[in-house]
């Protein structure tokens, strides 16, 4: 989606450069919320929507299973897995995020570390067999996930660290709550609990937790978040430190390299350093890096937010969002709530928005002002 965003971005400034994308994806850009999403709850929404249609759209010329193995800064161009060199004038490294795994079966399909379009398409036809889906992880993806299954008639299992679903980021009414959906919902959960190892035996799949305890399913699905693919800036001597190192115009410590996404690690004018992993900060700072390598001067100036959406209910943050910074929850009617997170001052730091919608401003400026007054506070978003 970075690819996507920076050469719509390249396009506003420049109509004539040429671009080019070398992506070790087998599929086109695409937006990747679908996947955990609408693509699972809304029958109108089909595959046909997903591709995000940048060849058409921007005239880019895009090699996918293209792998880039080498970064030459001195002499402007990039090696390939194939042996193939290609020359740059400017250029952005958009690579991403791995998905964390656990040990499982070499190679066997009925394990997915959910992460890509094809993961998608292998967890589809999982789901088609019957059987039961366990879901390891209580994070976004996992959640996510097991939604998504249990609303398609797949028997589903979630295992998860917490003691309630949701604890280490929402303070205990609204962690109930939470979980309240995916008990209705009919997800069986496994609370407490984290997953070792995933063992084959015959046609069963046995996960096997820290308690010496063992779940069996007909697949697993690992979902257990994300690290930045940063090998080939640090190979290049790029400075990186938890993501790679950008200035308030997303450029590297080369001057003729850009970041954007999961990797960069970047000046965020409200929240500090900051290296966000979600899908409004890859368009947006995607469309800003390509109008910096087009020759904009502007700093990015965006503070994004991140949100989920499982059974209908759908919330929204901006900062940081951690159980254990003295939450404050204000309920407000129709079982919508917001959550300020709070530092040792008293000062915000992040907001949480539980079925609020058209507020992310708002919170925003919470974070802006650092109020402290918790009546105040209690009076900002309504």
């Amino acid at each position: 989606m970075v690819a996507d965003a920076a050469a719509r971005g390249i396009r506003e400034r420049d109509e004539t450069g040429r671009i080019g994308i070398l992506s070790a994806d087998g599929d086109e850009p695409y937006t990747r919320p679908a996947l955990t999403k609408k693509l699972w709850t809304d029958p109108d929404f089909t595959w046909e929507q997903v591709p995000l249609n940048t060849v058409a759209d921007t005239g880019a010329d895009l090699r996918l299973n293209t792998l880039v193995t080498r970064i030459d800064r001195f002499g402007r161009a990039v090696e390939t897995a194939d042996g193939e060199t290609v020359g740059y004038r400017r250029l952005l490294l958009a690579t991403g995020s791995r998905p964390r795994t656990i040990p499982a079966p070499e190679g066997d399909d009925r394990v997915v570390a959910f992460r890509s379009a094809h993961d998608y398409r292998r967890l589809r036809d999982l789901a088609t067999r019957g059987g039961r889906i366990i879901v390891v992880g209580g994070g976004y993806i996992g959640t996510e996930i097991a939604a998504a299954l249990v609303q398609n008639g797949v028997e589903t299992e979630l295992v998860f660290p917490d003691e309630t679903l949701g604890a280490s980021q929402f303070p205990p009414a609204l962690a109930e709550r939470h979980q309240a959906l995916f008990v209705d919902g009919g997800v069986r959960l496994v609370p407490g609990r984290r997953v070792e190892e995933i063992r084959a035996e015959g046609n069963i799949l046995h996960a096997v937790l820290d308690d010496g305890g063992v779940r069996a399913g007909d697949a697993v699905v690992i979902g257990l978040g994300a690290d930045p693919v940063v090998d080939l800036a640090a190979e290049a001597e790029l400075a990186v430190d938890d993501g790679v190192l950008v200035d308030e115009h997303l450029t590297t410590s080369d001057d003729s390299i850009w970041a954007a996404g999961d990797i960069a690690v970047y000046p965020d004018p409200i929240l500090g350093r900051s290296r966000v992993e979600h899908v409004d900060n890859a368009t947006e700072m995607g469309e800003a890096a390509g109008r910096a390598m087009a020759g904009e001067e502007a700093p990015y100036r965006h503070t994004p937010y991140f949100y989920s959406q499982v059974f209908g209910t759908r919330w929204e943050a901006v900062g940081t969002v951690d159980a254990s910074r003295d939450p404050l929850t204000v309920d407000l009617d129709d079982g919508r709530a917001v959550v300020y997170y709070r530092d040792e001052t008293g000062a915000p730091i992040g907001v949480l928005l539980w079925n609020v919608s058209d507020a992310r401003d708002s919170a925003r400026a919470v974070l802006v002002d650092r109020e402290r007054s918790e009546p105040a506070l209690r009076a900002r978003i309504r």
